[in-house]
């Protein structure tokens, strides 16, 4: 899993019939300090994340999941909006 904060939204008059009714997402990855890292990426969200929200994905097969018994054609998902979080340092 993936941290990442939400920093956009997609939309597209012309997808894949499986997206309709899915929300994309645009998510800029970070650290467990908050620190940008990479660039941002388009992901699906199955959590209802909003602007700015801490948000955690899954990547791969798995991402298609939380849409069962559709099968979504994505490999990113937001799983979790992030409440809380403590780092050991």
């Amino acid at each position: 899993m993936t941290l990442g904060r939400v920093v956009g939204k997609i939309w597209a008059t012309e997808i894949d019939p499986r997206f309709c009714g899915q929300r994309l997402l645009m998510v800029q990855p970070v650290t467990p300090e908050l620190t940008a890292v990479g660039k941002p990426l388009v992901v699906t969200d199955s959590t209802g994340a909003g602007a700015g929200e801490l948000v955690y994905w899954v990547g791969g097969k798995e991402a298609s999941i939380p849409f069962a018994p559709v099968e979504v054609p994505t490999d990113r998902t937001i799983v979790a909006i992030v409440d809380e979080m403590h780092v050991r340092r």
